[in-house]
């Protein structure tokens, strides 16, 4: 089927996107976004909060109206299965529904429940109970221990079942922490210690060696917990793990702990009004960086001004206590509970480069210079041997976020070839020979993770339409970016990538994770942004039925709607409000940027031939 494309309706769908997207930046100039509410969420923060009322006297009944209405709220959002999602628009799974079915037990709300708890109980025991949730994680304890540790403080779960976490471990230095390969990825360092120890209060074990090690480290271990806890209570800024922190020290008595009071404090800050808590407080910097890099050099200087001053601010100085990560890096967030990350810190240093002064022939600032070489010098220093990137920690382990991610490593090539294309040659000879190995191994490396269909999977996202909750359109759109500059484009890599684009598109003209997975404005927005960024025309007809289907959906305002497309820590899904709107603007703009530049160059021609006629070749 062959379509048009119309300038004129392009350029009116990205000035009422930009428009939007401008409009929801915050008071200091900004973005903010908002995450999705989510059930795990409230069911782990009803959970904390639970067992520390049961802790106080009964007139205290200050805890009360919390729990009501996340209990309120859990019920009103039962999927039809019986079964929850992590989001409001997420199909149910076993780790979310036992979580908030074991809440109702908890609060003592079953009777005031019945049909919410019965349909809940069927839904579990149709998919597989704990058995299921282990295998759903497989060797990973990250998720799966803590899962089966809310429903043991609900009296659902045998302690015995529950595999004991060796948060002795926690007591050794960090450097040995990758050595001793522990069984949970880098960032679960708090619930390794506040897990392991209540598994350890109720269910000691046999062995009297590893009972006296582990009765020896309780204190230590908890001096190491008050250590790396932010100063505002939450571990990540995340309500899952900081209750599960809260409720395990709670759950064995230690309701007046200073971990417990400030964890205590995080839930009840990052309570919503409707009585449920989102999955993370919020992504302000990685949202803040993607519509600065979607924008790319729209913005006025008196609007870059008070972002780029924001961004460095956010860089990390010091040493991470969390992660022990060097400075140089970037969390998602502004909040004390961030993390630095190999996603963030590429998106930050583009961003910085788009937020540069307008004028011409001057140079960067002195700050913002040494930022982003701070910035590539932490990148490096992160890199694997096989060439990719991981998310937090070098050589941490085997488990997914310590394992090299494609689409963070294409990131991360975007970023260290935009630096190096500012940089001046001059300066820091040694910095440019290493970013330029960087690259060039991590082609490599991205070459050998490749499909045989020519699609890359990504980590931290997911579509929960195609099996295996992949999403290859993400992951390969994102890591076709990198191929997009350089001689890589005309790459067999490239290629293949380009042809499984092609061949996954929907016959409405859109995309969503797969084939015959629904469209969604994310997941469309990306594969026309990085088709137009490798060479392919608006005229295209894949280009141009991917960009009518996103400009109607900017004309009939459609284009706002999310879509559980993200994958937060043990791939739980969330979508951010943000997002859509973010990818719409990005590709809008790059396709009228084509346009315009076409229609420049068609008007050059047309004045050309009329100052020069072109002659045949007799009349040469």
């Amino acid at each position: 089927m062959s379509e048009t494309i119309s300038c004129q309706r392009i350029q009116a769908a990205y000035q009422r996107s930009r428009a939007e997207l401008l409009s929801l930046r915050n008071s200091t100039g900004h973005w903010t976004g908002e995450l999705s509410t989510s059930a795990l969420s409230t069911a782990t923060a009803i959970m904390a909060l639970e067992m520390i009322r049961r802790k106080r006297l009964p007139a205290d009944l200050s805890l009360n109206t919390y729990i009501d209405n996340g209990i309120r709220w859990l019920a009103e959002h039962q999927n039809s299965d019986g079964g929850w999602g992590d989001t409001v628009k997420s199909f149910s799974n076993i780790s979310t529904t036992m979580l908030c079915h074991a809440v109702f037990h908890a609060t003592k709300s079953t009777e005031q429940y019945v049909s919410h708890v019965v349909n809940a109980r069927q839904y579990i025991d149709r998919v597989g109970g704990v058995e299921a949730v282990v295998a759903r994680y497989g060797k990973d304890k990250t998720f799966s221990v803590p899962i089966l540790t809310h429903c043991a403080l609900a009296g659902l779960v045998k302690w015995k079942t529950i595999p004991a976490l060796p948060f002795e471990l926690a007591c050794l230095p960090a450097r040995f922490y990758k050595t001793v390969r522990l069984p949970v990825v880098s960032y679960a360092l708090p619930a390794l210690i506040a897990i392991g120890q209540v598994r350890h209060h109720f269910c000691k074990p046999r062995n009297p060696i590893t009972r006296l090690i582990r009765k020896l480290a309780v204190k230590r271990s908890l001096k190491k917990l008050i250590s790396i806890q932010p100063s505002n209570g939450g571990f990540l800024e995340a309500a899952p793990l900081t209750s599960f922190v809260t409720m395990s020290l709670a759950g064995m008595g230690l309701t007046d702990h200073p971990v417990v009071q400030k964890g205590l404090q995080f839930l009840l800050d990052s309570v919503r009004p409707d009585g449920s808590w989102p999955i993370d407080t919020n992504l302000a910097t990685w949202t803040t960086t993607l519509s600065v890099n979607a924008l790319e050099g729209t913005l006025a200087e008196f609007e870059k001004t008070p972002i780029r001053e924001w961004l460095l601010q956010q860089q990390y100085k010091e040493l991470h206590p969390y992660t022990s990560a060097e400075p140089g890096g970037w969390a998602w967030t502004d909040l004390p509970g961030g993390v630095p990350d190999a996603d963030d810190t590429p998106g930050a240093i583009l961003a910085l480069l788009n937020l540069q002064p307008d004028e011409p022939d001057t140079q960067q600032p002195a700050d913002l210079q040494v930022a982003l070489r701070n910035g590539v010098k932490w990148l490096l220093d992160l890199q694997n041997s096989n060439g990719g990137w991981p998310t937090f920690c070098r050589g941490w382990g085997a488990l997914p976020f310590d394992q090299s991610a494609a689409d963070i490593s294409a990131h991360v090539i975007r970023a260290l070839q935009a630096w190096l294309q500012t940089e001046p040659e001059s300066a820091e000879a040694e910095l440019r020979l290493r970013a330029e190995r960087a690259v060039r191994k991590c082609f490599k490396y991205l070459a050998t993770v490749q499909r045989p269909d020519g699609s890359w999977l990504p980590l931290w996202f997911g579509n929960q339409h195609v099996e295996n909750d992949e999403n290859p359109v993400y992951g390969t759109a994102r890591v076709l970016a990198a191929y997009a500059q350089g001689e890589q484009c005309g790459s067999i890599q490239a290629e293949q990538g380009i042809l499984f684009l092609k061949s996954v598109q929907n016959l409405d003209g859109g995309w969503g994770g797969a084939t015959s997975a629904p469209s969604s404005v994310e997941e469309t927005a990306l594969a026309v942004d990085t088709l137009l960024a490798l060479g392919l025309e608006p005229a295209d007809p894949v280009v141009a039925q991917g960009l009518n289907w996103l400009s109607g959906r900017v004309e009939n305002g459609t284009y706002t709607e999310t879509t559980p497309i993200g994958f937060y820590f043990a791939k739980l899904w969330y979508f951010e409000q943000l997002y859509p709107i973010i990818f719409t603007v990005s590709a809008l703009h790059r396709a009228e940027t084509v346009l315009k530049k076409s229609a420049d160059d068609n008007l050059r021609l047309s004045l050309e031939e009329e100052d020069y006629p072109i002659m045949s070749v007799k009349e040469k």
